[in-house]
């Protein structure tokens, strides 16, 4: 069982603009609710257009000293910072669970880890990042152009609340390895360790002003996403906010990365180990109670296999522990908010009506101690077809639809049949299959043989409505920074004036 003694004091929670905690103009607060209990954790300061233009003038400061350092030295900065994460493990991954409802058996492994070697990594390219000279030759009396990589200047970032931390460095370290200044509104839902990476920052060395945080809701957001003095957005959220998003980016013809939603595919040949698909499937739709944008929710198992495959799925996931997320034991925990289980629900009865077969969860666990959380079993149906809204639609959340097909042709094209695009998996023992279906599948993230599996040096990201740019590894650095081109005459000007 959880040590209550570890569990943290919270006061009310600031801003931080400009290396330290700032009291906002009105008062205004909000409750962060630890979602395994619904009670509240703190208060929350909300962040309006003055805190806002506070930030902007903050990170402008601190942007000119920032990118006035080497890479080496920015570099530097992002590593101790790793280090200091890495050392608070414990203490981060105890505030996240209390905040997400994710079992600290997840944060305490991925979540304060993944964000760590995110910034490990940027560290490790901050040096790297430059240009190209390229001579002209005798053509052009040896005249040369050169390139420099330079940085946009202040990045806005919003976070999503399925992976506070994670997501806070998946932004904040591309951003800051360029030589930009971040302001960065984590959700309003999972507040807290983004505040707590902002002290990481200032421990390590950072400038004051490079990195901040705000607090609030959907309009905060807006104040960032149209301020004139803000060069680009990174939002990692839904589809409908990323629309917003753009729209308002569009005024100022700001950069944006927009990382959204989807309903993406796993699909599992005849020929495929099935235990390990199984594997997959859990992690494809459970892990983190389904709350993962990424997840394979449309489970397409080749026809023979299928009554194999549902029978080791259900035994698996009819063990899972359900339980109190500071539980050590625990491996589903509580969705993050009552609305949001409440949603989920509703498509599991949705699903019932249409006609598919509930085999496994799909409600609130019995147990008394559960009561008062947003817990729900994870839920599995059988006898999906395309067109119903489980099938369809992102439910985030842990429901798995299973679907049968038997020919490869027919699965890439009910795979492809959705607006989404974020990412696709596939078991085979057919190497050539793996890679040529691979090929034909509209996703930008994909597995062969395994799933979620994102290591910091690989591209995430989707297709279509899924998204647009790339988080992480060396194509984010494209995202974060502008290339200028300069020409340089080795020779007299040829003028016919």
């Amino acid at each position: 069982m959880p040590d209550a003694t570890l569990l943290p004091t919270l006061t009310t929670q600031k801003a931080w603009i400009g290396g330290h905690p700032l009291d906002n103009g009105d008062g205004r607060t909000f409750e962060t609710l630890n979602p395994a209990t619904n009670q509240a954790l703190c208060d929350v300061q909300i962040s309006g257009a003055a805190e806002i233009e506070a930030a902007v003038a903050a990170a402008e400061a601190g942007f000119a000293a920032w990118s006035d350092m080497g890479g080496t030295a920015r570099g530097r900065v992002l590593k101790r910072a790793a280090d200091l994460l890495r050392a608070r493990n414990r203490e981060l991954a105890v505030l996240e669970t209390l905040d997400s409802g994710k079992p600290i058996s997840e944060s305490e492994t991925v979540d304060v880890h993944s964000g760590a070697d995110c910034l490990e990594y940027y560290g490790g390219l901050a040096a790297t990042l430059g240009g190209e000279h390229v001579d002209l030759g005798a053509e052009w009396n040896h005249s040369f152009f050169y390139t420099r990589r330079e940085p946009l200047g202040i990045c806005a970032g919003i976070g999503a609340w399925n992976y506070p931390l994670q997501i806070a460095c998946w932004k904040a370290a591309p951003a800051l390895a360029c030589g930009n200044a971040m302001i960065f509104k984590p959700a309003e839902l999972t507040p807290l360790t983004a505040l707590k990476l902002a002290e990481v920052f200032k421990e390590a060395g950072l400038p004051d002003g490079v990195f901040n945080v705000v607090q609030g809701f959907a309009e905060t957001g807006q104040l960032l996403t149209r301020h004139e003095r803000i060069a680009k957005v990174s939002l990692t959220g839904e589809v409908g906010t990323g629309k917003k998003v753009m729209a308002d980016a569009a005024k100022t013809l700001k950069e944006v990365t927009l990382e959204l939603g989807g309903k993406s595919p796993l699909i599992v040949f005849a020929d495929a180990d099935l235990d390990n698909a199984v594997s997959a499937a859990l992690l494809a739709n459970f892990f983190t109670q389904g709350e993962i944008c990424s997840n394979g929710t449309r489970v397409f198992v080749e026809a023979p296999v299928k009554d194999a495959f549902l029978e080791k799925l259900v035994a698996r996931t009819k063990a899972m522990r359900i339980g109190d997320p500071m539980d050590p034991a625990t491996q589903v925990g509580a969705l993050i908010s009552a609305e949001h289980r409440d949603k989920v629900l509703a498509y599991v009865q949705a699903g019932v009506a249409a006609g598919a077969r509930l085999v496994a969860g799909g409600g609130a666990p019995e147990e008394p101690a559960l009561a008062n959380g947003n817990y729900m079993a994870p839920a599995i149906f059988d006898g999906c077809n395309d067109e119903m809204s489980i099938v369809r639609e992102e439910v985030f959340g842990p429901l798995l639809s299973l679907l049968t097909f038997t020919e490869e042709e027919e699965v890439v094209a009910r795979a492809n049949a959705t607006p989404f695009g974020l990412a696709a998996g596939i078991f085979t023992r057919d190497l050539r299959r793996a890679h040529r279906v691979i090929a034909r599948l509209q996703a930008g993230t994909c597995w062969i043989n395994t799933y979620n599996l994102t290591p910091i040096e690989m591209p995430f990201g989707g297709y279509r409505q899924s998204g647009l740019g790339r988080e992480n590894g060396r194509a984010a650095i494209e995202h974060y920074s502008q290339l200028k081109s300069v020409y340089v005459e080795m020779g007299d000007v040829d003028s016919p004036y």
